[in-house]
């Protein structure tokens, strides 16, 4: 019998969209390099144009607690977007 098999390396593989209050291109810059540089993720964008200043991780290895709790460390405020 064979027994199925899990390719951890993509289980927490998947795409974050966070609410923030992240106002300029300086916070941008350092909170999505931050990001990059704590956590194994694809593309990270801020969209500074939009409402709720959206924050989207592509290809996210993490738990999306782990993403919103960094930025909140970093000060700005992160929930995931409904």
């Amino acid at each position: 019998m064979l027994s199925p098999t899990i390719n951890h390396s993509t289980l927490y593989a998947m795409i974050g969209i966070f609410k923030t209050n992240i106002a300029t291109q300086e916070d941008r810059q350092h909170i999505i390099h931050a990001i990059r540089h704590n956590f194994e993720v694809g593309q990270c964008h801020v969209d500074l144009e939009d409402c709720d200043k959206v924050l989207r991780i592509t290809e996210m290895k993490v738990e999306e607690d782990a993403v919103i709790n960094f930025v909140q460390q970093h000060g700005f405020d992160c929930a995931i977007l409904d």
